[in-house]
């Protein structure tokens, strides 16, 4: 116990428990810390959950940065958490934490998500451009009316109306890949080949196909021939 206490860098109400690869949040921090930690920083370790959290009651800021949490991030009731920093984790549905947050997080007023695919920024995507980081931000702020401060930039009050008007249209969908829609055969068992469409291959499926079809044969076996004599041909 001692031993963890002195991994903890203390400064009156902030608590830093910095690279130490933890992947809960230990429960010595809560029983020691929660009643009073006004700020924690839990930058830098492997955290895959942040349930450890309850026990601060009084948190107002929480750093997060350099983790591995992903989509089934929860977060307990943190009713005086105003600022909150996520960067380079693993998120990718924003829709689904920004509810969460607006539920978890009821003052919430900055945010940062720089890192993670679900922020489509620029060197972090390089498909991405400038157009899909700014509806990115009008669907926030449109989930997260109160918010001052999202990533790196003061939320404007043009920001504000444009999310208002239309921000619930604005959230940046990643295209399906082409591929995923073509059929394919496994190499080790190919289809032998056939002239036939597709769909008159199957025995046991089988359906009728109709089409036209325009043969013209003029040699001298055809049915017409048969009514020429041989010194006419």
């Amino acid at each position: 116990m001692a031993h963890n206490e002195s991994l903890v860098a203390l400064n009156g109400t902030h608590i830093s428990y910095i690279g130490h690869d933890c992947k809960e949040v230990p429960d010595i921090l809560g029983d020691t810390y929660g009643q009073f930690a006004t700020r924690l920083d839990l930058s830098f370790n492997q955290l895959r959950s942040l349930a450890g959290l309850k026990m601060f009651t009084e948190l107002e800021e929480l750093i997060v940065d350099n983790n591995l949490l992903g989509n089934d991030l929860w977060l307990p009731r943190l009713p005086n958490l105003h600022t909150l920093t996520l960067n380079k984790n693993q998120l990718t549905d924003i829709e689904a934490l920004l509810e969460h947050l607006a539920d978890a997080t009821p003052s919430l007023e900055y945010l940062s998500l720089l890192g993670n695919e679900a922020c489509p920024n620029q060197l972090v995507s390089p498909d991405k451009d400038e157009d899909d980081y700014q509806r990115y931000r009008y669907f926030v702020l449109h989930k997260l009316p109160h918010l001052k401060f999202l990533d790196s930039r003061r939320v404007t009050r043009k920001e504000v109306m444009e999310a208002q008007a239309r921000g619930a249209f604005m959230k940046v969908v990643k295209p399906k890949s082409e591929t995923s829609s073509i059929e394919t055969v496994p190499e080790s068992h190919p289809l032998p080949y056939s002239p036939l469409p597709r769909g008159s291959r199957d025995a046991k499926n089988h359906k009728g196909l109709f089409a036209k079809c325009h043969y013209i044969y003029y040699g001298k076996h055809s049915e017409g021939n048969r009514f020429i004599q041989n010194d006419q041909l």
